[in-house]
């Protein structure tokens, strides 16, 4: 998703770690070795966490574990503080922060972001005036050199040139920290309690001195609800996060701050800063400090746990994650061990070391979500403002689900390693539905619905988690509901609240479509009108396919026939897809680098989005020779040179997700050798090491788990089915390992950077004379066996019978 640019520029002390056996940071067994000159790695030590982290990327280096609650990052500053030169609160090149903030959200498109919420902000010097009033981070703030700054799998290190020093490292829901200062200065941290990212509602501080603790809450929520086109309907709360944090020590001073009023002494406040924008927002909120006499001892240790239900909550989860003596070291080396067995999932031997950094760090980005919000006990904060606990054989309940990004490589990456997860993920989903009158919200944040971009991505993902395998939810009631949402016209569906961009109607218009078979540019209460064609098409091919395979034949014919309605907004005088109006008549004057009728995308990039039926397609351009040429121009220019990096409304565009499964079409076509060839540049030129080493907002961890599946030679065909494609591996070697399932085992021995063709696969041991598989490797595992060349092999797998749908 990428919201924040138009369309045509964007282009744990004492204890031993066996104390921790018995929690979340359990000390792991054995990490099992890896093959050849990759035994000594650790995957947790291949991961960059600032890859990302500039050119768009909008990823976080802070501490954080696998689906984690807690993610203990950096607030940056460029001058003001309602704003902080990235949507998800870090910019590379922004070396000023005003504080480390509790939560946030991999890659995500708004500007700001989600969440950031509670920034802990360790200052040196007397604090004399409100934090609030520094408006312009002048005082209340730091700065920092990246040869100061360290980031690994659960923990982050950073010193300030004020001299104070912050070494963080977490749990699931909870998190330790050393903070050190200069020991001849005045020491504080001030807990900015009202300054999430989006701003807050209200927000509240206690200070405990007796007790050495610190307590408190932000209410916020606000996602995308600072976009000057429609943001004013997601200006609202709708979670509240607690925080209990406690040290080691005694306070020397307390303090409390509203707006511009200054209290010493106090150790109680409140107050939200709104959701307003610039000068109506800056200068509000609420926060305390607490002061520490570092004469003689210059290190502060505290303990913080957090929760989207109560204090209580945040306390409890504390106490069941993090033993009470955990030092830092130990904390942090639990989480590495937990990021080692999440990553090792997949082991792969071979290839340069900056390239399994850039791989290893883009399985690290796509396995940082869904996120917990449930609580130790279960409990959670549901979308209907109320709390629930998991039913049991829920293990957790998730949230996150940035649907339209995700459902086109995020999600089948998250079934094909994680299915488990993925299950109790889709009945999180389902959870929310049914909390909110049965709608299912395509952006969830939280425990919000947000309603942020088009289409209805929660058809399509669970279509793809049953295909793939994925059977730990309540299947049958999710997919009732879904047919019911594609099939019963909803009130919201009528609404222009939101609109563009966060229309409140989930099947916008429903009623018209069903008529018209398209969504009708002039009365669709959506984005665009061709846009909101395509996704539906999408995402009712997805219905279909799941209906088939639980013998649901009425729904499979019906879903299925609707999977056809690209066709309605495809204009055979252009060869394009376009916006029609409700008459039937296209809308006009037409321009294939245009956006109108779509979201987020062009005409040229869109009029690829049918992955459903590519052979429909083709035939609609004149076949499969002439889409191969047509196909061709986008990813080169007139004079054949590449362009594959953006910046050309005409052309592919990596940095968004319309066309991101464009350069596996080639397979359809029967030109797999393109797909080889141009798969590989974008891998190797778009893609890299470094703080650009993304393309564009990673959209929790969608663009990253496209480059996984491309690096391994594999991508998701078509949402709904468990159908892979197949291109040319990076890697000699891959095993992805699936407890309790058979393995798949990739093997290319010839990889390398200049063996970037297919000259034959084997499909267990068998010859493969076609460029995609059925759902035997996803959902059964089984062995691919790549023998590769440096010159493209143009017979192998092209002939018509066995070409891809």
């Amino acid at each position: 998703m990428r919201l924040q640019r138009p369309p045509a520029a964007r282009r744990f002390g004492a204890r031993s770690a066996a104390v921790l056996t018995t929690t979340a940071l359990a000390v792991a067994a054995p990490f099992p070795s890896a093959v050849a000159d990759t035994t000594a790695e650790r995957p947790s030590s291949l991961v960059d966490p600032l890859i990302g982290s500039t050119n768009g990327g909008n990823t976080y280096p802070g501490a954080t574990l696998p689906y984690g609650m807690i993610a203990w990052s950096p607030t940056s500053t460029t001058g003001d503080q309602t704003s902080t030169g990235a949507a998800n609160g870090y910019e590379y090149n922004a070396t000023r922060i005003r504080g480390l903030s509790l939560t946030h959200v991999n890659g995500a498109g708004c500007n700001p972001g989600a969440a950031g919420d509670i920034p802990i902000m360790p200052f040196v010097g007397d604090v004399t005036s409100s934090p609030s009033a520094d408006t312009k981070d002048a005082v209340y703030a730091a700065n920092f050199s990246h040869a100061d700054e360290k980031a690994t799998p659960g923990r982050y290190t950073l010193g300030l040139a004020s001299g104070a020093k912050a070494d963080l490292a977490v749990s699931k829901r909870a998190g330790v920290a050393d903070f050190t200062f200069p020991s001849d200065h005045p020491a504080s941290l001030l807990f900015r309690v009202s300054n999430s990212l989006n701003g807050s509602q209200d927000a509240h501080v206690d200070i405990d001195a007796a007790h050495h603790r610190v307590t408190g809450w932000v209410l916020t929520g606000a996602f995308c609800g600072r976009r000057a086109n429609g943001g004013v309907n997601n200006r609202k709360s709708y979670y509240k996060l607690y925080f209990s944090a406690s040290f080691d020590r005694a306070f020397s001073s307390t303090g409390t701050w509203k707006d511009s009023a200054v209290s010493p002494g106090s150790t109680s406040a409140s107050g939200g800063e709104g959701y307003a924008t610039g000068a109506d927002r800056a200068g509000r909120g609420s926060g305390g400090w607490v002061g520490f006499d570092t004469s003689s001892d210059n290190d502060v240790h505290m303990r913080i746990g957090i929760s989207y239900v109560s204090q209580k909550g945040a306390e409890a989860n504390l106490r069941q994650e993090i033993p009470a003596h955990a030092s830092v070291g130990q904390v942090a080396e639990a989480g590495a061990r937990a990021w080692d067995r999440e990553l090792d999932v997949v082991r792969v031997q071979g290839g340069s070391a900056a390239r399994r950094q850039t791989f290893y760090t883009a399985l690290y980005h796509a396995l940082m979500q869904p996120n917990l919000i449930s609580d130790t006990d279960g409990r959670y904060w549901g979308m209907d403002q109320a709390v629930h606990r998991v039913a049991r054989g829920q293990r957790a309940q998730y949230s996150n689900f940035s649907g339209w990004d995700q459902y086109r490589a995020q999600i089948q990456l998250l079934a094909l390693l994680k299915p488990t997860v993925a299950g109790d993920f889709a009945q999180s989903l389902y959870n929310f539905a049914q909390q909110n009158g049965g709608v299912w919200d395509r952006w969830v944040h939280i425990s919000g619905a947000t309603h942020v971009m088009t289409g209805d991505p929660s058809a399509t993902t669970l279509a793809t988690f049953y295909a793939m395998g994925v059977r730990n939810f309540d299947y049958q009631g999710a997919f009732d509901s879904l047919v019911h949402q594609a099939t019963v016209p909803n009130p919201d569906g009528l609404s222009d609240a939101g609109c563009p961009g966060q229309c409140v109607g989930q099947r916008p218009n429903l009623a018209q479509y069903l008529s018209s078979h398209y969504a009708a540019q002039d009365v669709c209460h959506c984005w665009g009108g061709a846009a909101e064609t395509l996704e539906d098409a999408v995402a009712d091919s997805a219905l279909g396919q799941w209906a088939k395979l639980l013998g649901r034949d009425t729904e499979a014919k019906v879903f299925s026939e609707r999977g056809a309605y690209w066709r309605n907004v495809f204009d055979p005088g252009t060869g394009y897809i376009q916006a029609r109006k409700l008459d039937g008549s296209w809308v006009t004057p037409f321009n294939p680098g245009s956006d109108l009728g779509f979201a987020q995308g062009t005409s040229a990039t869109y009029t690829w989005m049918v992955p459903q039926d590519v052979q429909g397609l083709a035939a609609a351009m004149d076949g499969r020779e002439a889409a191969a040429i047509r196909l061709d121009g986008f990813f080169h220019k007139a004079d054949g040179s590449w362009s594959v990096r953006g910046g050309d409304a005409l052309r592919y565009d990596p940095t968004n997700e319309p066309g991101i499964h464009a350069p596996w079409l080639y397979n359809a076509l029967g030109q797999p050798w393109k797909t080889q060839a141009t798969v590989r540049q974008i891998l190797d030129t778009v893609y890299g090491t470094g703080p650009s080493g993304l393309p564009g907002n990673d959209d929790l961890g969608t663009m990253s788990a496209w480059y996984v599946f491309s690096a391994l030679g594999i991508y998701p065909q078509t949402p709904g089915t468990a159908k892979l494609l197949l291109g040319a591996p990076v890697f000699p070697s891959a095993v992805i390992d699936r407890p309790g399932r058979k393995d798949l085992v990739i093997t290319a021995p010839d990889a390398d950077d200049m063996h970037i063709y297919v000259d034959s696969v084997r499909l267990d041991g068998r010859a493969l004379q076609q460029s995609w598989t059925g759902a035997g490797p996803t959902v059964s595992g089984g062995r691919l066996d790549f023998r590769l060349t440096e010159q493209p092999n143009t017979q192998w797998a092209t002939d018509p019978g066995t070409l891809p749908e």
